[in-house]
């Protein structure tokens, strides 16, 4: 029987629980393997061939090639394993965050400064905060993860 899971209604999150690490457990042990400078090179000299290495779906092979981190977190990506992805590329972790809100750096970092995102209208989806999934960009990572 499945747990029942009613953190699955927050608006605007992937909750990395323990179906979502199974999923995504080559993809999080690739990002791992980056930890060492030679796999670093060797992924960045052919990604393809380095991707094609792991036992990862291809659907996640396409989401680390495309760099959509959205969509590698609907896959079972966790996100500080990812960081490694970012950090391959040079990409700091605030860099990362933006691009997966749709927001520049700069855009991201002064609403983090100013306290992050209100939880008015964001705490439960369909609510009409601007966390919720019509207004951001994992909306269309998980929708494709689940269809």
């Amino acid at each position: 029987m499945a747990l029942e899971k009613n953190y699955m209604n927050v608006p605007g999150t992937t909750i990395f629980d323990a179906e979502q690490s199974r999923l995504g457990y080559h993809l999080n042990q690739f990002c791992m393997s980056l930890m060492k400078a030679e796999n670093r090179t060797r992924f960045k000299a052919n990604e393809r061939a380095y991707l094609d290495e792991w036992p990862m779906s291809e659907d996640q092979k396409l989401a680390v090639l495309a760099r959509d981190l959205n969509r590698c977190i609907a896959l079972g990506g966790n996100i500080y394993f990812l960081a490694k992805i970012g950090a391959t590329d040079g990409r700091s972790f605030q860099q990362m965050a933006g691009s997966m809100t749709g927001m520049s750096e700069e855009d991201y970092r002064n609403m983090m400064v100013g306290g992050g995102r209100s939880a008015d209208g964001n705490r439960y989806v369909g609510e009409d905060g601007d966390a919720q999934a019509h207004r951001q960009p994992q909306s269309r990572a998980g929708q494709k993860a689940s269809a």
